[in-house]
């Protein structure tokens, strides 16, 4: 799946069914998230995964579409198929889709949001405290700018 297929899909990110490519939108002014999207890109060989931040028009256009409130600020998976998720599945579903060992945390999707996503959203309440923020999105590396699409 190229930029263009999922721009000219109208910005839908429905990453094409017949591809196995996944949209991770993240919170582009977080160092926490920019850090997980590192994480990520180093155990992901294979480009399942393209990146936009939330404050990006594209990322924006995903939240309007995909019927979540103008202010989220947790991170949002759309995987193939159109299936969305946020918070602590968005996180467990990614490392389901990573190598090695990482989808063996996919176990924890047994347990109940209601339990999962006040551990997720006391980390998100206080990442900037912790690990700081940016003024703005910093451009990704050139090597990398085709998984980003903002």
């Amino acid at each position: 799946m190229t930029e263009g297929s999922l721009q000219t899909a109208g910005a839908t990110a429905r990453t094409e069914e017949a591809t196995d490519t996944a949209l991770l939108l993240f919170d582009g002014v977080c160092n926490l998230c920019h850090g997980a999207v590192r994480f990520i890109i180093a155990r992901d060989p294979a480009k399942r995964f393209r990146f936009a931040s939330l404050q990006s028009d594209f990322g924006r256009s995903i939240v309007r579409e995909r019927g979540l409130p103008d202010d989220v600020t947790t991170v949002v998976l759309v995987e193939p198929g159109g299936r969305v998720s946020a918070r602590s599945t968005a996180a467990l579903r990614v490392a389901l889709r990573l190598g090695a060992l990482w989808p063996l945390l996919g176990v924890l999707l047994v347990v109940p949001r209601f339990v999962r996503d006040p551990v997720y959203e006391f980390i998100a309440r206080n990442r900037y405290r912790w690990f700081g923020k940016k003024d703005s999105c910093p451009l990704p590396d050139p090597s990398l700018a085709d998984r980003f699409l903002d």
